[in-house]
């Protein structure tokens, strides 16, 4: 039978966890995703035989939404990372200049004129991202260089960056991947200021090359190596389908969680939902799926709080 729609109360001021399992009760349009969401992500993390691969575009870097990037990561429960050039731009900037709260209406003309870039409703000056990028990326690659360095795969050029931000940068997501040892898989590697600084040393440095296929066998061997394969995938792009494309040649994920504000109408990727990847393959007809139409920069820290306070939980228990 199905169960009632319950309302909502808050007076209690209930915990992150007490307040999604009541929007899951309440049984209404996105709560109901979220709840179901949560249920999906702490089943995912809290199973050791599960490899988890976290999937997200570069403009939730931007924003206050990177330090629960982090945050996943540093819980351990991460097995890789799959994310575009601008991740490695925006987390290397802000890890030494920072960005400033905008609007959506802001005179974009206007923000020209001044050297700031708009990003949504976030401003980045420009000496606080494309400067700040070169003069980091130059004297990192001039040393790789020195070092020997010939070819360069995309996590191994992730993890240096990584080494090199202050090791008290605690909301960089390179510098969480590189202290727990995650790679971070970028598969459009030029298409980002990092990605310029790299065309811009080849200038002079001709031996250099990108070694992308090393980064495929990578992924490869954490793919076929897994008992179980789940993926919490936030927004689309190419991030998103590198991680569903190789999942098809294990037959498919065996649970997935989409965070999205894209449609499938227009038959992109980024809108495609989760039964649509069954057709190819990439997910397992059984797969547990769960899609949740939203922003990220809302649902993300609300959903990921939760279920890290629900496997925090049975700890705190023992304890007890």
């Amino acid at each position: 039978m199905p169960r009632r729609v319950e309302d909502l109360g808050l007076g209690d001021r209930p915990s992150l966890d007490t307040l999604v399992r009541r929007l899951g009760a309440g049984g209404g349009f996105t709560a109901k995703g979220v709840a179901d969401g949560v249920d999906l992500l702490t089943e995912m993390l809290g199973d050791p035989g599960t490899t988890v691969f976290l999937s997200f575009p570069a403009d939730l870097v931007a924003t206050g939404t990177r330090g629960v990037l982090a945050t996943l990561v540093r819980t351990g429960r991460i097995a890789a990372v799959l994310t575009t050039c601008g991740t490695l731009d925006h987390d290397l900037a802000r890890a030494f200049r920072p960005y400033l709260h905008g609007r959506w209406d802001l005179d974009d003309r206007e923000l020209h004129r001044r050297h700031l870039h708009r990003l949504g409703n976030v401003v980045i000056p420009e000496r606080n991202y494309g400067a700040i990028v070169e003069r980091k990326m130059q004297p990192l690659l001039r040393r790789l260089w020195a070092g020997g360095t010939r070819a360069i795969s995309s996590r191994a050029l992730a993890r240096e960056i990584g080494a090199s931000l202050p090791a008290d940068a605690g909301s960089s997501v390179l510098r969480a991947a590189y202290d727990c040892d995650v790679p971070v898989f970028v598969p459009g590697l030029t298409d980002g200021a990092v990605g310029s600084q790299l065309w811009l040393f080849w200038q002079d440095h001709r031996g250099l090359s990108l070694d992308l296929l090393s980064d495929e066998q990578a992924l490869a061997d954490l793919v076929f190596g897994a008992r179980r394969a789940g993926a919490i995938i936030v927004g689309g792009g190419i991030s998103k389908h590198h991680t569903i494309w190789w999942n098809q040649f294990r037959n498919g994920l065996d649970a997935v969680l989409y965070v999205t504000t894209a449609v499938e109408w227009d038959g992109s990727l980024s809108g495609a939902r989760p039964r649509e990847a069954v057709s190819w393959g990439k997910l397992k007809p059984s797969a547990r799926q769960v899609v949740v139409d939203g922003d990220a920069t809302v649902l993300l820290p609300l959903m990921v709080g939760a279920a890290l306070e629900r496997l925090a939980a049975p700890a705190r228990r023992r304890r007890g």
